[in-house]
């Protein structure tokens, strides 16, 4: 609705409105009806053609009103002529009732509106002039905003691409054209399965469509894992992201878009990491990460089925003596066709690992009979003892083999392995070229086992649990960043009692679940005491096992455990390992993003020893990743393990999450890995993990000193470990 009468004439901001028209008493009367009022915008008029056009070459001209009929210029020419000087400046074409036909066709040529004599008072002509000016401003932020939306489409590196509610191209931004190999002008108007060829990079069956399930279901999607691009000419590419509906003002959808980008380099950069990280570089074995995440899964199988597996760890005899003699080349060849006879002496269902030097794991999974452990371990020995040529050498070798069976001789991975390790030391002890069984004393440990169990049943009753902390340290400062709080057992009798020891037996009776909750409420208890006396540094971190995380009152109980002990949720860091993620993965979404909601941060633990896919990264809620020890420690003396942790660091910050490096026990590890800009660390090397009251005084002396200077007067020597439990062993 006009305010005003004038407010078309202030509608021009100080421009000024150009009147072509060469009749006197009908210009006297436009300027005398635009002249009611004050305004700020003043009014030019001239009587040709010629002389307005002339004017229009200045600059100042706000709107134009133009006679078609003038002295140098006839109809719709007068007008064609105006439009073409001014193309941006609204037009208002005065008329009278015989030319009304040739007024409306200016209109239709762009004209804003026509004017007619009986309608040249001060109101009508100024809502006309208000009205084509506003228009004109609308046009004007519509073309920018267009503008402006095509330049980013064309110079953003993803793909865009969108269809219409049918299913045909609409359009494709330079990046489209070229990963497609359509042409827009060729594209448009074809169904999107023509110029968007899209199948499974493992199956090769034509993917699904994201498009038209977004529109379907009226929601961002994502693409099909593993898509495969097939351009126009049939090069493939591999491509990443996600297609969204588009709707009208009626909240109706009318297409889709789908912005992609081609992961090909990422794909399989990502793929060959997770290889070097999980099998040996000289034979192509699965490594012992590997190994224990193929073991763990082997154990739960055999649970389940009530039957067997075994592990055999083999040692090949005088190898030392071919290496020093021959040369490495000679010692590296013999090794690779050891591991060849491995592989060739198991099932395609058995895995054999190089533990390293001279050494190899076989595991056996789902065997029926304890005979068959030791009919493999025989043909493996016979298998070995044939001659290997190898250049110009014919070498004879021989090998121990120690043997261990689940679950009599352990019901873990580490347990296993090292029950394994001692038997082959017996067997060397023995005689080479034969294989032994484990034999632990069956009496003693049953009743060992059940003592712990038993006791267990009152630990927590009577307060024997204890929580001591670890500092995680920003590795370019020094600085404290937070605490890892690490579980331990103080038992009556036996002292201090790592969770190696108690913590599988507390999962299989039930226990872990109240530990569990009990060790998150203390860790916040104990962090808000420290923030009330001004000594926290940044955030606590406390595992959850796969048990409480699955379990179905976890998130309310972490909720409760946070009002009660009024912690701030954004300075909990919740550390879940690879295995615990990959499990149920709806389930696992929804329980993180409800932990992200909260505002607790999420971890990563023990990365690169489970999983080979690296997707969930980019799926879920994750804040940060933190690399496990394995790799570090070989750090300073194993190229590959560098290259892994500098490839893993690279790919954290390129995912904007903070990485912490597990198990730093040198100067040499914590400088490579300050080098190659770790966040964090955490290990032996910055203080062990400590009850408490000793950490509160390590936080203390954070406020002046860096902790490389608080520890050395705080905790016991980072140089000498004392025993051989992982220094984040928690739960």
């Amino acid at each position: 609705m006009l305010s005003s009468p004038n407010a078309g004439i202030k509608a021009l901001h100080g421009d000024h409105l150009l009147l072509i028209h060469d009749d006197p008493a009908g210009a006297q009367l436009i300027q005398a009806a635009l002249a009611e009022g004050s305004s700020s915008g003043e009014v030019e008029c001239v009587t040709r053609l010629s002389e307005g056009l002339q004017r229009l070459k200045k600059k100042g001209i706000g709107a134009i009103i133009v006679n078609l009929f003038l002295p140098d210029s006839q109809g719709l020419a007068t007008f064609d002529a105006v439009q073409l000087a001014a193309p941006h400046i609204p037009i208002l074409v005065l008329s009278t009732l015989d030319h009304e036909a040739i007024a409306k066709q200016a209109v239709q040529r762009g004209a804003h509106d026509y004017l007619l004599p009986g309608h040249l008072d001060s109101y009508a002509l100024q809502r006309a002039l208000l009205h084509a000016i506003q228009y004109t401003v609308v046009d004007e932020a519509l073309f920018i905003e267009k503008e402006r939306a095509q330049v980013t489409l064309n110079s953003i590196g993803d793909a865009v691409l969108s269809v219409n509610i049918a299913g045909n191209v609409t359009y494709l931004n330079p990046v489209a054209e070229r990963m497609t190999g359509w042409p827009q002008q060729e594209a448009i108007g074809r169904p999107l399965a023509e110029v968007f060829r899209i199948i499974d990079g493992v199956t090769r069956v034509t993917a699904r469509d994201p498009l038209q399930l977004a529109i379907q279901e009226n929601k961002t999607v994502g693409l099909t894992e593993n898509c495969t691009l097939i351009r126009r000419d049939g090069v493939e590419a591999a491509i990443e992201d996600s297609a969204a509906p588009i709707h009208d003002r009626n909240a109706q959808a009318t297409g889709a878009v789908i912005v992609f980008h081609d992961v090909s380099e990422a794909r399989a950069m990502a793929q060959e990491m997770s290889h070097l990280a999980r099998h040996d570089v000289l034979t192509n074995l699965p490594n012992r990460t590997l190994l224990d995440d193929r073991l763990t899964q082997a154990i739960g199988i055999a649970h389940r089925r009530g039957t067997y597996l075994a592990m055999l760890f083999v040692d090949l005899d005088r190898f030392k003596q071919i290496n020093d003699s021959l040369g490495h080349a000679i010692g590296d060849e013999l090794l690779q066709a050891v591991a060849k006879r491995l592989v060739a002496c198991v099932r395609g269902s058995d895995t054999v690992s190089r533990q390293g030097g001279d050494e190899f794991l076989v595991l056996l999974s789902d065997i029926a009979h304890l005979e068959d452990a030791a009919l493999s371990a025989a043909k493996i020995l016979a298998a070995l003892r044939l001659p290997y040529h190898i250049a110009e050498h014919t070498l004879h070798i021989s090998a121990s083999i120690g043997i261990s069976v689940y679950p009599s001789d352990g019901l873990d991975a580490d347990t296993l392995i090292q029950g394994a390790d001692t038997a082959m030391y017996h067997a060397k002890g023995q005689e080479r070229n034969n294989y032994q069984f484990f034999q632990p004393d069956m009496n003693a440990r049953a009743i060992e086992r059940r003592s712990l169990e038993g006791s267990l049943r009152h630990a927590l009753e009577h307060q024997e649990f204890v929580l001591h902390y670890q500092p995680k340290i920003n590795l370019k400062t020094g600085a404290v960043t937070g605490a890892e709080a690490l579980i331990r057992w103080q038992h009556p009798e036996r002292g201090l009692v790592s969770p190696a020891q108690f913590v599988p037996i507390a999962e299989n009776c039930g226990f872990m679940l109240p530990i569990g909750q009990w060790a998150l409420r203390e860790a916040c208890r104990q962090a808000q005491v420290w923030r009330d006396a001004g000594l926290w540094p940044a955030y606590m971190a406390v595992n959850v096992s796969a048990v409480e995380f699955r379990s179905r009152g976890f998130l309310d109980g972490v909720r409760a455990i946070l009002d009660e002990t009024r912690f701030d949720p954004s300075e909990l860091e919740i550390e879940l390992t690879e295995s615990i993620l990959m499990q149920d993965t709806d389930s696992t979404t929804y329980a993180l993003r409800a932990l992200k909601t909260m505002g607790i941060q999420l971890a990563v633990d023990d990365f690169g020893t489970s999983y080979s896919s690296l997707s969930y990264l980019r799926r879920f809620p994750i804040d940060a990743i933190k690399i496990d020890r394995s790799f570090v420690r070989d750090i300073s003396t194993d190229p590959e393990a560098a290259i892994i942790v500098s490839a893993v660091i690279s790919m954290g910050k390129s995912l904007k999450q903070r990485v912490v490096a597990e198990g730093v026990e040198t100067q040499e590890q914590w400088a490579f890995l300050r080098g190659q800009e770790c966040d964090e660390g955490q290990g032996y090397y910055f203080g062990r993990p400590v009850v408490a009251e000793e950490f509160a005084r390590v936080l203390d002396r954070e406020g002046s000193d860096t902790i490389l200077k608080g520890m050395a007067n705080v905790l016991p020597s980072s140089h000498h470990l004392d025993d051989h439990n992982p220094p984040s062993a928690s739960l």
